[in-house]
């Protein structure tokens, strides 16, 4: 198994085409690489020069923007401060939220859905993110669509399940890595991203320029993951291998560290974690359940409550 047997797929296929190959993709590695996507080049541009931008601020200005209690639900995280499930050391990386702000009155309008705040500066901030938020959101509801098919299900099976879901824009800095701390010798364990499972639906990357995104394979290898220019990694999230019975199972993948040179380099990068409605009821899907494939889930649980749990396990909340 090498780098070239994880495929890029066109989203400009036929549908049931495009389905079925990354349904064989997402089966055999939990991820994907999507092009022909639709997403503004020049968008894209802008948000990696504000997102460098805003993380050369002062780091008080930075931390005004931080909103204890929220879970980084919204706003700022400060570096250091999220920690992989299971993992010793926390990661190496600071990050900002753009969720989906939600109509005053909305039943989902909760401390789970906060109202987004924006920086002062840099200049043009939020006439870019939310733009991009937005442009997300309907590549993704696109490619969940053939995911449907692949499961069997009517193409638009997901639209009400992710309408005015929590989905989260999450803007990504790992800042360089000290000479001690370059590649697998690092003090106290602490990589960029340890070993990890995402816990929402599905999740889109922007490819950062800065190399470290590993998968493990099932026959347990790290792989490197690196798409082409323009193109998206996506990958499966814990919310779609519970629907699915791990069907479609949600990949181990990290961010290792740098080595020689690049460790004085930062990485910055850009995933959009598609999540549910928070009142959904994540109950496995009946075509998922076979005698082989007993449901491991008989308990259903709401997405919010889903996800609560995990913010804790990550040290996001308390």
């Amino acid at each position: 198994m090498n780098l070239a047997a994880l495929p890029v797929l066109s989203l400009a296929d036929e549908p049931e085409r495009f389905a079925a190959e990354i349904g064989a993709s997402f089966r055999a590695f939990g991820f994907a690489m999507v092009r022909d996507h639709g997403l503004d080049p020049d968008l894209i541009a802008r948000a990696w020069r504000l997102t460098e931008e805003f993380f050369a601020l002062p780091e008080a200005e930075k931390r005004s923007y931080c909103l204890e209690g929220m879970g980084g639900a919204r706003g700022y995280t400060p570096f250091g401060r999220e920690i992989a499930k299971g993992a010793a050391a926390h990661d190496l990386k600071e990050f900002w939220h753009v969720g989906r702000d939600l109509p005053a009155g909305h039943p989902l309008a909760t401390a789970s859905m906060p109202p987004n705040i924006w920086p002062a500066r840099p200049e043009g901030f939020r006439e870019t993110f939310e733009p991009l938020f937005a442009a997300f959101d309907r590549i993704g509801e696109t490619i969940l669509s053939r995911i449907a098919l692949h499961l069997g299900l009517p193409a638009d099976w997901f639209a009400p399940a992710v309408a005015d879901g929590n989905s989260v824009l999450r803007l990504l800095h790992y800042p360089p890595v000290p000479p001690e701390a370059a590649g697998e010798q690092v003090a106290g364990g602490a990589i960029r991203a340890a070993a990890h499972e995402d816990i929402n639906l599905i999740t889109l990357l922007l490819g950062a320029e800065e190399a470290g995104l590993e998968l493990l394979t099932r026959d347990g290898r790290w792989i490197s993951v690196s798409p082409p220019e323009g193109a998206l990694v996506v990958n499966i999230g814990d919310m779609l291998q519970r629907l699915t019975n791990h069907v479609l199972p949600s990949t181990t993948h990290r961010v290792r560290n740098p080595e020689g040179p690049r460790s004085a380099f930062s990485r910055t990068s850009m995933p959009f974690f598609l999540h549910l409605r928070s009142d959904f009821r994540i109950v496995t899907l009946p075509g998922c359940i076979t005698p082989d494939n007993p449901d491991r889930y008989p308990q259903p649980i709401t997405a919010d409550e889903y996800l609560q749990e995990r913010l804790q396990e990550i040290g996001l909340k308390n």
